[in-house]
């Protein structure tokens, strides 16, 4: 049995949304990343492996609907992902096991939007001159802004869900432009618990001001 015998079932047709064909892949996919989302904003160690699942089925179905960018950047995801299990159960420094939500730096912020554009500009690039792509630019800005927001998720940095929301307000209509309603669906989806993320991770950014506070120096 070769690999492709294995994966060749999860691209078979599930159900067909709007005269389009639903496959396992984009179902398994909208199904784990849902839990995942949920999971972080509740900051939940378990979004750690359940993303990694949810980005093995996204590689599949991104490479088969031409965003390339969105393909790859699956395999960075799960090295972050490993990288973002290690920080939230050893980040926490002395005296503690738990990274605590901290708002990004304004050094972060300069490295960050500094990569961002760099790695638009370059992707839109390369999208444009070695892939088939109809989209160069809308993957590539995806593509950055979701690997700006996954740093930050990592280090739990609570401006991460402004870059999530960003990048969701054009995952959401580039994946309906490319037939995949259901990913559409489930972007608008993340939209919603990305507000509910943001709002959790406030809160506990606002209490562990207080703390800090009035722990004597």
């Amino acid at each position: 049995m070769t690999l492709a015998d294995v994966l060749d079932p999860l691209q078979q047709p599930l159900v067909t949304v709007l005269d389009t064909p639903v496959s396992w892949t984009e179902v398994l996919g909208f199904g784990s990343g849902a839990l995942c989302v949920w999971l972080v904003a509740r900051q939940h160690l378990a979004n750690w492996p359940i993303g990694i699942a949810n980005n093995l089925f996204f590689i599949l179905l991104f490479a088969q609907s031409g965003l390339y960018a969105d393909a790859g950047l699956q395999i960075v995801f799960i090295s972050l992902a490993a990288y973002g299990w290690w920080t939230w159960t050893h980040g926490g420094g002395p005296g503690t096991s738990v990274l605590p939500v901290r708002s990004t730096t304004r050094t972060e912020w300069t490295w960050l939007l500094a990569a961002g554009a760099v790695g638009t500009l370059g992707l839109t690039l390369l999208l444009s001159r070695a892939t088939d792509s109809t989209v160069p630019f809308w993957d590539a800005l995806t593509t950055s802004l979701s690997l700006m927001a996954t740093y930050g998720q990592c280090r739990k940095r609570v401006e991460s869900w402004w870059l999530w929301i960003a990048a969701d307000l054009v995952y959401i209509p580039l994946y309906a432009y490319k037939e995949l309603y259901i990913t559409s669906l489930l972007y608008a989806g993340f939209l919603t618990l990305c507000l509910v993320g943001l709002r959790n991770w406030n809160r506990d950014l606002t209490a562990g001001r207080r703390v800090d506070a009035v722990v004597p120096v």
